[in-house]
């Protein structure tokens, strides 16, 4: 006897439904290893990730702890105590505590009158290429300091010029560095120049301003204008 048409579409769906359960078995039975490793391994890639971030975390919070331990090793006297954990950071902190372990361990030696030991220090920091620009700028800026009167002029202009930007963060130390050291190789117009340029700069701190605004008239130049001849020509 002929089937019925409802019989028959209830028929090609059973097929249709046997035929997908047969494909999604093979399908398991060819990859299900795979998916099983798959998210296996998301999950421990997730896992380690929140490991690791959390490691992270407390890393930073116990360097930091270290950092703060070093100045109140400070505060107190106890420079000895306070060297072994800058060294700590400086060997295994991450750039910004090792930046300023170098610094807080160079501003150590300079009170300390170790200028050489100030300067090695200084001069490692600004040639650690681990380290953000600014603070390598700024080591440069210190180690120049320290250097300045044993450094012939043309070599502080050499090292410093770049950093003697109007309008840049370290305007102001550098650029009196440099306009001191054109005075000393007799070019009075570029020193008078940055001098004027150092003056009328607002980012510079008023002690800088001050002072170049005073050499700046020595030169015969009105920082204020920013314009004038020599003295004599005045």
């Amino acid at each position: 006897m002929a089937l019925r048409p409802v019989d028959n579409e209830t028929f090609y769906r059973e097929v249709d439904e046997e035929l997908r359960r047969d494909r999604m078995l093979g399908l398991w039975r060819r990859y299900g290893k795979l998916a099983i490793a798959a998210v296996i391994l998301f999950l421990v890639l997730l896992g380690a990730g929140i490991w690791w971030q959390s490691h992270r975390q407390e890393t930073a919070g116990a360097r930091g702890e270290q950092l703060l331990g070093a100045f109140d090793d400070v505060s107190t006297g106890k420079k000895a105590a306070a060297g072994q954990k800058l060294d700590a950071l400086v060997k295994d902190g991450s750039a910004g505590y090792r930046a300023a372990a170098l610094f807080t361990k160079g501003d150590l030696a300079i009170e300390g009158n170790d200028l050489k030991g100030a300067a090695a220090l200084f001069r490692q920091a600004a040639g650690d290429s681990g380290l953000p620009q600014p603070y390598r700028d700024l080591a440069t800026i210190r180690l120049t300091a320290i250097e300045y009167d044993g450094l012939a002029p043309q070599a502080v202009i050499d090292r410093l010029k770049p950093l003697a930007v109007a309008g840049g963060p370290f305007f102001g130390s550098a650029g009196e560095m440099v306009a001191l050291s054109y005075v000393k190789l007799n070019k009075p117009q570029e020193a008078a120049r940055l001098f004027a340029a150092l003056a009328r700069d607002r980012k510079v701190p008023d002690s800088i301003r001050s002072r170049a605004g005073q050499m700046a008239a020595s030169l015969g130049v009105d920082a204020v204008q920013g314009s004038g001849g020599t003295q004599e020509g005045k």
